[in-house]
This record gives C-alpha cells, sequence and structure tokens, in this order.
C-alpha cells in the first residue's frame, strides 16, 4: 500500500534493524566518557577528547568509504559495518574483563564506530532509494525518524538502570550485541540485489584521489543540495556545539541534579516522535517545499532562549519547554530534508553524497564544539550559549528557495 502504509517485508527487516542498534547506541550513550572516569580516571580533558578527537578522526577515515562503497552491493556493506561495529565495541568488556583496558582501546574503538556509522548511514540510504519508489521514501524516513526518537526515549533511562546495576561497560555489550541482531535482520531480508554498474566500465573502478571529493562536488554543484546541505551543517554543528556548555550551567552554576538534567532532554523526544509522525500528514497537505520552509525557519528560534534559565522548577521548565519546541521542529523538518536530499541524487551517486555529508557534519560538529569550548572559557557558558543561539537565527537564510527545490525523482 501507498502513502504511508505496508512498505514490504524487506522494508520491514530494514526499519527492524535500524531499531535494534539505535536502541542499543542508546542504551550505551554517556557509557565511554562513564568508563574513563569511573574505570580509567581519566581528566576532563581527555573525556573531552574522547568525545571530539573520535568523532572527528572517525569522519576523517571515512573519507574513502563513500567512494568504495557506491558501486559495491549495499547489503552486504550494510551487514560488514555492523559486524565492525559489534566485533570493535565487544573489545571493551574483553580488555576489562582481563584487566587490560586503556584509554587508548576506548579511543581507537570510538574512532572505528565513528567511521562504521558513516558508512552504514552512507550505504543504507543508497540501498533504501533502490528497495523503495520515489512516492514511498518519506513514509520510509518518517519511520526511521519516529524510531530515532522513540529509542532516545527509551534507551537512556534503561541505560541508567543498566549502568546502576551492572556498570557501563555492560551498556557496551548490549550495544556490540544489538548491532549484531542488526546483521542477521539485514541478512534475513533476501532478495536480489544486483551490482551497481560504473557508468564508465563494468567492473568496480580502483579509487582515484578525485573520487574522494565527488560527493562534495555533487552537493555544491546542486541548487536544491547546496544549500540544504550548509543549512544543515551549520544548525547541527552550533546545536551540538552548546550541549556540554549547557551542562556546564545547570549542573554547576545552576545547582540541577542529574536526573533533572537529563529530565530536560529526554522528556522532549515525546515532541520528536510527534513531530516525525506528522511529517508526512503536512507535507501532503501544504506541500514538501513549505514544511521544509517552515519547520527549518521555527526550529532556528529555540536555541538563543536557552542562555536565559534560572535554577529551581520555572529554570527547568523553561529548558524542557525550548526543547520540546526544538526538537518537534527537528522531527518535521528531518525527513523531508532526508527525502530530499535522496530524491535529488542519482542512485549512481548516493553513497558518496550521504559519506560527504555526514563526514562534514561530523567533523564541523567536533571543531564548532572545540571553539565554543574556547569562548566558553573566555565569556562564560551563558554568553556562550547565547552567540551560538543568534547564529542559528540566521540559518534559515540558507534553506533553498521553491524554484531551486522542485521535487525531481532522478533514477
Amino acid at each position: 500500500m501507498r502513502g504511508g502504509h505496508r512498505l514490504g517485508r524487506r522494508f520491514g527487516w530494514l526499519w527492524g534493524a535500524y531499531g535494534t542498534s539505535a536502541l542499543g547506541t542508546w542504551l550505551a550513550f554517556g557509557a565511554f566518557p562513564l568508563i574513563a572516569l569511573r574505570v580509567l580516571h581519566a581528566g576532563p580533558a581527555e573525556v573531552a577528547a574522547l568525545s571530539s578527537v573520535g568523532a572527528a578522526v572517525g569522519a576523517v577515515v571515512a573519507v574513502p568509504l563513500g567512494p568504495w562503497v557506491e558501486f559495491r552491493r549495499k547489503r552486504p556493506v550494510l551487514i560488514s559495518m555492523d559486524l565492525v561495529r559489534c566485533a570493535a565495541l565487544l573489545t571493551i568488556p574483553a580488555a576489562y574483563a582481563l584487566g587490560a583496558l586503556t584509554f587508548l582501546q576506548l579511543l581507537l574503538v570510538s574512532v572505528v564506530v565513528a567511521a562504521a556509522d558513516i558508512t552504514f548511514s552512507a550505504a543504507s540510504g543508497a540501498y533504501l532509494k533502490t528497495l523503495l519508489p520515489a512516492e514511498d521514501l518519506l513514509v520510509a524516513n518518517a519511520r526511521f525518524e519516529s524510531t530515532a526518537w522513540t529509542t532516545t526515549i527509551l534507551g537512556p533511562p534503561l541505560g541508567g538502570a543498566a549502568v546502576g546495576l551492572l556498570g557501563p561497560v555492560a551498556t557496551v555489550a548490549a550495544d556490540a550485541v544489538s548491532h549484531l541482531l542488526s546483521a542477521l535482520g539485514i541478512r534475513a531480508m533476501g532478495g536480489h540485489e544486483p551490482r551497481p554498474e560504473h557508468p564508465e566500465r563494468r567492473k568496480p573502478p580502483r579509487m582515484r584521489a578525485g573520487d574522494l571529493l565527488h560527493g562534495w562536488r555533487h552537493i555544491l554543484a546542486d541548487a536544491t543540495l547546496r544549500p540544504l546541505f550548509l543549512n544543515t551543517v551549520l544548525f547541527n554543528g552550533l546545536v551540538m556545539a552548546t550541549q556540554p556548555l549547557l551542562a556546564v550551567l545547570m549542573l554547576g552554576r545552576l545547582g540541577f541534579t542529574p536526573w533533572q538534567y537529563g529530565l530536560a532532554f529526554a522528556a522532549p523526544s515525546v515532541a520528536g516522535l510527534l513531530g516525525s509522525r506528522l511529517a508526512r500528514p503536512l507535507a501532503t497537505r501544504f506541500g514538501q517545499h513549505r514544511v521544509l520552509a517552515v519547520a527549518g525557519s521555527l526550529r532556528a528560534v529555540w536555541p538563543v532562549a536557552l542562555a536565559f534559565p534560572g535554577p529551581g522548577t520555572a529554570g527547568l521548565l523553561l529548558v524542557i519547554g525550548i526543547e520540546l519546541g526544538l526538537v518537534f521542529c527537528c522531527g518535521v523538518f528531518n525527513p523531508v530534508q532526508a527525502t530530499y536530499r535522496l530524491r535529488c541524487t542519482p542512485a549512481d551517486r548516493v553513497a558518496r553524497t550521504l559519506s560527504a555529508w555526514a563526514v562534514t557534519t561530523k567533523a564541523s560538529t567536533a571543531l564548532l564544539t572545540a571553539v565554543w569550548g574556547v569562548l566558553a572559557a573566555l565569556l562564560g557558558p551563558r554568553t556562550a550559549i547565547g552567540l551560538a543561539g543568534v547564529l542559528v537565527l540566521a540559518t534559515p537564510l540558507l534553506l533553498p528557495g521553491r524554484a531551486a527545490t522542485r521535487l525531481r525523482a532522478v533514477p
């Protein structure tokens, strides 16, 4: 059935695999910093490096993987990336059991997992484009978005309980098992996937230096993708860069407890679930361009207000209210954006395009997080958060115009 209903058995397996691995990832949310602090007695600088350097280096490692994936069957790549993540994560509990766990190992595993995450996302987007007709892509992306927010709601509380009972290493093992189950689910999809043919030759070509930049060249040359790319990279980077500063502000100067801080960011995930469920009906009624423009503009008005919460219940409710509005708008925007991106990209460029997109997003987020850490040290966390919010207000100017976003389904 078209329009938001049954998308077939193979999509069902892919969707289930995504949900399983996403839940495992959220179960282990914050596990690496906890292991570094509690088990290895690392300092603040090492914990910060674990979060930023691991993601940045992983993004760099993933750069050649996009061209490598492009002209290969995507389902084996998906299975391989799941197994790579599973094997890398399992080294943590194994080393811990042997008393041989080190900070360097945590850092290397975070790099491997970050690179595998980017490669998996690129391959899954390319596979989805071949699995479903263009008119069903928004339905599929909305379901993935709903699942992402659902696991965000369920995962951290369950993971927190598991950490309290079994320790953070146990949640890393659970994350590893979730990737193994995801690989088995993708394996169970069955069906024949023809090998993608290179437009110039039958055999997969040897990688050339120019191939590494092909994804960025396609994005920057496309009148729809270029502004959407710049908008997404800047918005995500600025919003994520303020998260550590908000933690310092709330847990330090404002005196909120850890459970209150967790509640402030877990509860609004319900709004993301609602927004993702409304994305397709809204796009059907008002058109995808209007939804993209309105949701993309409204999500930019919330972050600047995060510079103003005070202590006590009123301050906590203010943060929750701001996050509710921000997350709802993101829940509507993200599936529509993902659909535009797939429909505007030819099948033989999807993996490289999505890989370039993810690499830039992760690298810019790491860079902006480091820059905003320096600004917070110089100006204070409130001022740094407010400055990021002011810059976010300008991001709607980068959204593509109506003429550029006339949807064109490319093969």
